[in-house]
């Protein structure tokens, strides 16, 4: 199916070579003055106008082209205007630009100059309508108690949560720093019958080794120098509710006895106390590591680890659901401008270009400090790369550079199609036109790379 096109010119030449040269490409509609346009504006029909600045009544002055400029915002805001100007009209040009114009091309024109401007502000224009598709999506669904996703990994992660909430089982979450583990967890007992009870978090490689029995079980007055009353323990403040074990791989041999004590009996002693406490807590554990080696190295009892891991589950990492990314930087741009009271702040087609392009390492921690990092240096409405850190630092690592074209050249193919179905939400047909391909070749490179478009 063509794009619409509208065609504002007042000379019946430019507007017959541009109906002539473009016509395969796009459905044109001409109009010659501002009061034919506006209402073809008003219609929201039209992703690009080309617009000539000089039209009746003063086709000699730029006057008109300027005027209905500063009114297209108004009629149609997400339109995208590319001007024509003579080649001796370089300041007007400029001025246009201000005034919002996407770009601009010199008479007489080059046919095939103005393609690639049309080509550019059509995908560009593409990218802004996934912006706010997505933005839109973000109250909508691919949500549960605060994480967000709309990819089929995500998909399957919100169904396991569902699932074991309804049970009362151990859960051990695995997944790198910065995938949102705390959240699973949160959503875990948020789901359970435990969610009015409360919900005790324990970073278990941030107390000292010294102070974490008091801190986890508690102690009775006089069990130590300092201790001059007793103290209720992190377990016995999760009676009845959820205690979250963070980072447990990084926990005292000593201790992982004791967890594993109340994994077995449900009871527990206050150091320096004698009286055994019977408690119902379920336990969640998190970690970063991979137990099963912290195991072999003697780091991790291995009863431990199998009495934890009862129902596992498994937080990809940012770059494995590149569907989520763009849904997710919206969603954070949203919270975070509107703790600051900032109004409306959007992406940039470039920095959602930077968006998804990215790896990120630090998973959807590092796509939230770098949206908090744009929004306390940037003042205007508008967030691009560099507000985000993007400008000089590469996309990846040194150590991942090709060594043959051969190798490139697949890696490169592969990464545009992931983009264009994400820009698309899937959608081959549209993913294929952003590619500039068809539909048959699409399906041949999905199964060339062995990618799915299924939810």
């Amino acid at each position: 199916m063509k794009k619409n096109l509208l065609v504002i010119e007042d000379e019946n030449s430019v507007a017959k070579q541009l109906r002539w040269g473009l016509g395969k490409e796009y459905e044109i509609t001409i109009v010659s003055d501002a009061g034919q346009a506006r209402p073809l504006l008003a219609s929201g029909v039209f992703p690009v106008v080309t617009m000539d600045l000089g039209l009746p009544p003063y086709p000699d002055t730029p006057q008109q082209g300027f005027e209905l400029l500063e009114e297209i915002p108004s009629l149609a805001p997400h339109t995208r205007v590319i001007v024509i100007t003579g080649n001796a009209e370089e300041q007007n040009a400029v001025k246009a630009i201000a005034l919002g114009a996407a770009d601009f091309c010199a008479k007489p024109i080059d046919l095939k100059i103005l393609r690639i401007i049309l080509s550019r502000t059509f995908k560009i224009h593409e990218l802004e309508e996934t912006n706010r598709r997505l933005q839109r999506q973000t109250s909508q669904s691919g949500s549960l108690c605060g994480m967000l996703g709309i990819s089929s990994v995500m998909e399957e992660v919100f169904d396991r949560l569902k699932h074991v909430s309804k049970t009362d089982y151990p859960v051990l979450i695995t997944g790198s720093t910065g995938t949102g583990k705390e959240m699973a967890a949160y959503a875990v007992h948020s789901l359970s019958q435990r969610a009015e009870k409360p919900m005790i978090i324990i970073n278990c490689g941030a107390i000292p080794e010294n102070l974490l029995e008091s801190e986890l079980f508690g102690h009775e007055k006089g069990a130590f120098t300092g201790a001059a009353g007793r103290k209720i323990g992190k377990f016995e403040q999760a009676d009845q509710g959820t205690i979250f074990l963070d980072e447990i791989g990084e926990l005292p041999l000593l201790m992982q006895v004791k967890i594993l004590r109340f994994l077995q009996e449900s009871t527990i002693e206050r150091l320096g106390g004698t009286k055994t406490i019977v408690l119902n807590v379920r336990i969640i554990a998190a970690t970063n590591i991979n137990l099963e080696d912290a195991v072999k190295q003697g780091t991790f009892r291995e009863d431990l680890f199998y009495r934890l891991n009862v129902v596992p589950l498994i937080i990809p990492d940012l770059h494995e659901r590149p569907e989520d990314t763009l849904l997710l930087a919206h969603n954070f741009l949203l919270k975070e401008t509107r703790k600051l009271q900032r109004g409306q702040i959007s992406f940039s087609p470039a920095a959602i270009a930077a968006l998804t392009a990215h790896d990120w390492p630090g998973n959807v921690r590092e796509l939230l400090n770098r949206i908090r990092r744009a929004l306390g240096t940037s003042t205007g409405k508008i967030i691009h790369p560099s507000d985000m850190g993007f400008d000089n630092a590469p996309m990846k690592p040194a150590e991942e550079k090709l060594s043959t074209l051969k190798e490139a050249r697949y890696t490169s193919e592969k990464i545009a199609v992931r983009r264009a179905l994400t820009l698309t939400g899937n959608n081959i047909s549209q993913a294929a036109k952003l590619l500039e391909i068809s539909r048959p070749t699409l399906h041949d490179l999905l199964k060339k790379h062995g990618m799915s478009t299924n939810k």
